[in-house]
């Protein structure tokens, strides 16, 4: 062996030895990926647990005003040096909150997208954070089975990309897209963009309150030329809808009680109708809608059940041209036990079942 490093330039040696230092940890986090599902489709449920440090601050010590710095600053974090492709897509969403007969607060979530993709379910249990499960769309770093290197090595972009989760003190996020202009502000503060604050709230939220406190101590840089909003809940049940305000020069962050959300304002909902776009207002009020109509009806007996019936109440089938259809994943995530449950592409009967405290798959239903 000392003779064969005798004839490698000492540059050579020296960047070989930094990137396997430096990947490590990383190969240790590839060793963890499972497959979860077997659809017929080829879009399947993974997971994997992160197990090298994504540096969360200094990402947030970054200034982003074009999505290739935040490509950059995504890849850099997680795969330097290597060449790997990453899209930044659009989300389309339904979400809610609801406390159920046992005392438990469940967040049910749909993410709608009309390409089809495998999703990934992220763990992480950062040193100076808190442990969170979080999803992402495998279609967005161009994978759709993993099966080889690159795809592998892909999942490791996971904690920056993820469009929801839970985390340890029962604070759930989900990302929902809107048609208004994106944010771009640039005020001077930590920088963040709409993926990023995902993991800025699991990792560093106790509260709603906290969430809040947190997004509205930065400066927020809306990917992919759309424009998003975001719900959170914690384990108390304090639901909201978190918005950069479409009618204000500088975008304002307000945060607002709600029990459900879908993709327009909810500071203008009397300006949006349902079955329709409405301008920079958004969309989706009849998911809205439905999922309302089936809480009022249900108010003071809310179950699990409940939950599902919501989401499958605001799923979308899909819908040639129309991006924000094709409901693609449904969870409920329980914010008071810990707990997940996910499904794919509509299939009600088949759920997977997630415990936080020890990153496991503890049941499945078909």
């Amino acid at each position: 062996m000392s003779i064969f490093l005798a004839f490698i330039p000492a540059a050579v040696l020296l960047f070989v030895l930094a990137f396997l230092a430096r990947y490590f940890t990383r190969l240790k986090s590839i060793g963890t990926i499972r497959k979860h599902t077997d659809c017929a489709d080829g879009y399947d449920l993974y997971q994997v647990e992160i197990k090298y440090d994504y540096r969360l601050d200094k990402l947030l010590q970054r200034e982003y005003s074009g999505n290739q710095q935040v490509t950059d600053a995504v890849l850099s974090a997680a795969l330097p040096l290597l060449p790997i492709h990453m899209e930044l897509p659009d989300y389309s969403c339904s979400a809610f909150s609801l406390t159920d007969v046992e005392g438990d607060v469940l967040m049910g979530r749909n993410y709608d997208f009309d390409i089809d993709t495998s999703a990934l379910i992220v763990c992480c249990a950062p040193k100076n954070g808190y442990r969170s499960v979080g999803t992402v769309a495998l279609d967005n770093v161009s994978v759709r089975k993993i099966k080889g290197v690159v795809s592998k090595l892909s999942t490791m972009l996971g904690p920056m990309i993820c469009l929801d989760g839970m985390n340890e003190k029962g604070v759930s996020i989900a990302v929902l897209m809107l048609d208004s202009a994106p944010v771009r502000q640039q005020t001077g503060k930590p920088g963040l963009f709409t993926t990023l604050a995902i993991r800025l709230v699991l990792d560093r939220a106790a509260t709603t309150q906290e969430a809040v406190d947190l997004l509205r101590g930065c400066d927020m840089f809306a990917v992919s030329g759309g424009d998003y909003q975001f719900y959170v809940t914690d384990a108390a049940g304090d639901g909201r809808v978190i918005e950069y305000d479409c009618e204000s020069a500088s975008r304002e962050l307000v945060d607002i009680p709600v029990r459900s959300a879908t993709n327009f304002y909810e500071l203008y909902k009397d300006k949006v109708l349902p079955n329709q776009h409405n301008g920079i207002y958004g969309h989706g009020r009849e998911r809205y809608d439905r999922m309302e109509a089936l809480f009022a009806a249900n108010e003071g007996s809310f179950t699990v059940q409940t939950a599902w019936d919501a989401l499958q109440a605001a799923s979308q089938l899909p819908n040639p041209g129309e991006p924000t259809s094709n409901t693609q994943w449904s969870i409920v995530y329980n914010n008071t036990q810990g707990t997940a449950e996910y499904t794919l592409r509509r299939n009600w009967g088949e759920i997977t079942s997630f415990r936080l405290a020890d990153f496991s798959i503890t049941g499945k239903t078909h």
